[in-house]
Order: structure tokens, then sequence, then C-alpha cells
């Protein structure tokens, strides 16, 4: 194996820990938002675990943010809790900085 190979099987193994690391993030960042979106809806407990599974769940429906967001604002809707768009994204945001750490920590 060349030189070149080692560095591009180096590479890849990078790109694809990275990956794992980003997948690990946002599904973290999912469940915590799950958990910060429960207690504004009132939900403690075994039903504040329940819902953040769900959020982590609408993850899967497409590509990128938008089905979690679509998520939690028509739960806050459903409940007339009053919190903008801009307010849950900034969330999370703020969540995802959190979990990443949290995923690079090894927790």
């Amino acid at each position: 194996m060349s030189t070149f190979d080692k560095r591009q099987e180096g590479f890849e193994k990078k790109f694809a820990l990275d990956e794992e690391q980003k997948f690990k993030a946002e599904a973290r960042r999912n469940r915590l938002l799950g958990l910060w979106a429960a207690e504004k809806l009132g939900m403690s407990g075994e039903a504040a675990a329940a819902y953040a599974k769900e959020v982590v769940a609408a993850d899967f429906e497409e590509a990128g943010d938008d089905d979690v967001l679509r998520k939690v604002m028509g739960d806050f809707a459903a409940k007339d809790v009053a919190i903008t768009e801009q307010a849950i994204r900034a969330k999370m945001s703020e969540l995802i900085a959190v979990a990443a750490a949290e995923v690079k920590a090894g927790k």
C-alpha cells in the first residue's frame, strides 16, 4: 500500500467518524429539544421522555431539521403554547452545541 493509499484511507476513516459524530449529536440535540419542549407543554417524567423519543423519531421523516421543527411547532400550536419558529430554531442551535460537546466527551 502506497503512502497515498494510506493517506486516502486515513481521510476516509476521519470522514466516517465525523459523520457518525454529527449523526449522534443531531439525535442528542433532538432528544434535548424534546425534553425542553415537553417541559413547555407541561409534561414531566415518563411522558416527557416518551415525547423526546417522538421528536427524535420525527427527524427520520426527511433530510434536514424542518421535520423536527414542524413536529415541535405543531405540538406547541395544538396546546396553545406561544413560542415562535425563531425561538425554536435558536434553541436548536443552542442545543446542537451542547450535544456536540457531549458526544465529543463520550457522554
